[in-house]
């Protein structure tokens, strides 16, 4: 545990020589999101091999779309604003746990969150709604951050003061839910309720077991 937590860690190479792990991320997500566009394009039936849809999952069908769905996005701006979060958030969050644990925590919340997605919806309906995007587990990393550095400033859309995220992170949710309600619009609340579930119980998880590092990196980001 020698790495966990160096604000200014030195600069390895990765997978793709000095390219940090979100970055790669992020390369991933657009070259994704490219190649599932023209696949529909091409056949819109593509869409069950891509997206998560509770009532194909429960039957024990596309079982991968977990993960396909975590580098699909519903459009354009659906793929820009959640690359600018992730460009932003992302970069903080790998630097706190170093790239490692950087992969495996971003891609266990996109994953929970899709399974908080399926179960919610043997409750609250939607078997055959389909969800895509990287929100989930973004939302997992700002979960993470919430108790880590909650009083961190940061700016929340198109606010033009900063708001501390230990409420930007709840606020963001209950913005976006408010929108779809208001809006009918499709946005997957429960995914993102799930992935900020899962970023909540592991900043809980370390700040129990590094009670000193945590203190210091919350500290650090007063």
């Amino acid at each position: 545990m020698a790495n966990f937590y160096n604000v200014y860690p030195s600069r390895k190479r990765s997978l793709f020589g000095s390219l940090s792990t979100n970055t790669i991320f992020i390369i991933l997500n657009v070259f994704c999101y490219t190649i599932f566009m023209i696949l529909l394009y091409i056949n819109s039936n593509f869409l069950d091999y891509i997206a998560i849809k509770p009532a194909n999952i429960l039957a024990g069908n596309y079982i991968w779309t977990f993960l396909t769905s975590m580098f699909m996005h519903g459009g354009f701006f659906h793929l820009f604003a959640n690359m600018l979060s992730l460009f932003f958030i992302g970069s903080l969050v790998e630097k706190l746990l170093g790239h490692k644990r950087y992969i495996w925590f971003y891609l266990a919340s996109g994953l929970l969150a899709g399974v908080f997605f399926v179960l919610s919806s043997l409750f609250f309906g939607g078997l055959e709604t389909y969800a895509v995007g990287a929100s989930g587990a973004l939302f997992g990393l700002v979960g993470l951050l919430v108790l880590l550095t909650p009083n961190l400033p940061v700016y929340v859309m198109f606010i033009p003061i900063p708001i501390k995220m230990k409420y930007a992170g709840p606020g963001i949710l209950f913005l976006l839910w408010m929108i779809s309600i208001a809006g009918n619009v499709p946005i997957g609340n429960t995914a993102h309720l799930g992935g900020l579930i899962v970023g909540l119980a592991y900043g809980i998880y370390l700040k129990k077991k590094y009670k000193n590092k945590t203190k210091y990196i919350s500290r650090h980001f007063n």
